[in-house]
């Protein structure tokens, strides 16, 4: 009985340690909606996607919204926000021009955060820039974003936020387009690394168990061999 506690013992010392292991490793909405972004005939030169580095100019810069703009955001097919660690995701942007001169759209940019504080960055995502990008006056205009998070993340919910940045007269604004939660899981297989611990504990676990009872089974039939 004793050494099954000793035993047991060190199975729970030995399991702490390679579940912290595993989460540092992971560490280290609807169709509906994308049809009332879909561009006009008004707006034309939706935009070639540039390279990253033609975004870097603002990546960095924080700029105030533009009045008369509106922004709107569709996960194509999408509506649980479900975002696979490691594969890319697309998501449709849509621009509402209501102002009196064509806005240029320089670029997209997004970032993963905790949902319980804004200020714990997660992961900065790729910028995706335009080129020849414009939507004018009285005109709307759907714009792409493909992003990949980390396939490091750990599974679990994040705040994504997005933020497309664009110009108009020469000068620089920029609206967040998406501000909420999306549920990041894990594409490699069906089990994630933690779930095959876990079931190999459990399995452990019972298997203690099973022999805890064998045991004890054992020291009642030797009592009642001992008093017939």
């Amino acid at each position: 009985m004793k050494s099954f506690r000793v035993f047991f013992l060190a199975l729970l010392l030995l399991a702490a340690p390679l579940l912290k292991v595993a989460r540092s490793d992971s560490e280290a909405e609807g169709v509906d909606a994308a049809e009332s972004v879909q561009p006009t005939e008004e707006a034309t030169d939706l935009g070639i996607v540039g390279s990253e580095a033609d975004a870097q100019d603002f990546g960095d810069e924080n700029f105030n919204p533009a009045p008369g703009v509106d922004t709107i955001c569709v996960f194509p097919k999408n509506s649980a926000k479900i975002i696979p660690a490691g594969l890319e995701s697309e998501l449709l942007v849509g621009v509402k021009n209501d102002g009196e001169s064509s806005i240029n759209v320089i670029a997209i940019k997004a970032s993963v955060h905790l949902p319980f504080d804004h200020s714990l960055l997660v992961q900065n995502l790729t910028a995706q820039a335009f080129n020849n990008a414009t939507v004018p006056a009285a005109g709307q205009a759907t714009f792409p974003y493909i992003f990949a998070v980390s396939k490091f993340l750990q599974a679990g919910t994040f705040d994504l936020v997005g933020t497309i940045i664009y110009e108009i007269d020469q000068q620089a604004y920029q609206s967040t387009f998406y501000n909420g939660t999306v549920e990041v899981v894990e594409s490699g297989g069906f089990l994630s690394v933690e779930s095959v611990f876990l079931i190999c504990l459990g399995s452990a676990l019972l298997v203690l168990f099973g022999l805890w009872i064998h045991g004890q089974i054992l020291n009642l039939s030797k009592v009642k061999k001992k008093n017939p």
